[in-house]
């Protein structure tokens, strides 16, 4: 008889085992639906949020994929919706901020750049708050002078320094060269970004992608990761070459 009982209590244990195995199985099962479908939820919200021609455009991005700098700016050019000529822009994440980087570009990115060289007479313009101008060249003998008005340039990041090279002997030179095509970006102030203007939307695709390439290069290692966009288009990887 005791091992008869024995026998009929071990199978109600397994019984109850295999319950509960069941109840936890559906109960996962329950919980898996109900992820899903919330990740489900937030994707429709995601995505309503968004207009159709966005939509639409994103479809024909491969997100996982990274794009050699022409077929980045086709794809780009390709996935613009604007209504207008919008701008092509690079974005990069650099290993470092407050990074300054000089590059030549070979074509025209469509940005007039306004560089003006420090004299009297530009001197009372500044102090009278007129800042005609996006780079401010300036010889060291000018210096004394422009530190009393460092209150008005600096907040604006229009302050000469030896750094970015606006203090120099030659300031008409650096200024044919900057009005060449030769610029300097830079990061912002408290992160490692860089944002790059590579010209108008309509312009050849191959004349944007060596623009871009003048970045890619200029940058070096220094880059973690770039992507391009346009005023209105889903933004697209690019592939960066690693030097060793």
């Amino acid at each position: 008889m005791g091992a008869k009982k024995n026998v009929t209590v071990d199978a109600t244990k397994d019984e109850v085992k295999i319950v509960k195995t069941e109840a936890a199985a559906e109960a996962a099962t329950v919980a898996a639906e109900e992820t899903s479908e919330k990740t489900s939820a937030q994707k429709k919200r995601k995505v309503a949020g968004r207009s159709e021609k966005y939509v639409q455009a994103r479809s024909q991005v491969d997100k996982s994929k990274f794009y050699s700098p022409l077929e980045a700016i086709e794809l780009v050019q390709k996935t613009s919706y604007s209504g207008f000529v919008g701008t092509i822009s690079a974005d990069l994440v650099l290993k470092e901020v407050d990074n300054r980087i000089n590059v030549s570009f070979p074509h025209q990115t469509g940005k007039t750049l306004r560089v003006a060289i420090v004299n009297d007479d530009l001197l009372k313009d500044i102090e009278a708050g007129k800042l005609d101008f996006d780079i401010l060249l300036t010889t060291p003998a000018f210096m004394p002078k422009l530190a009393k008005l460092a209150r008005i340039l600096g907040p604006k990041g229009l302050m000469p320094n030896p750094k970015n090279e606006t203090i120099i002997a030659d300031p008409e030179k650096k200024k044919a060269e900057l009005l060449g095509g030769k610029t300097v970006l830079k990061t912002e102030r408290k992160a490692p970004l860089l944002h790059v203007s590579l010209g108008k939307a309509d312009l050849a695709a191959a004349d944007l992608a060596e623009n871009l390439q003048a970045v890619l290069k200029a940058v070096g290692d220094k880059a973690l990761k770039a992507t391009v966009c346009a005023t209105m288009s889903p933004s697209v990887k690019v592939a960066l070459e690693r030097h060793n």
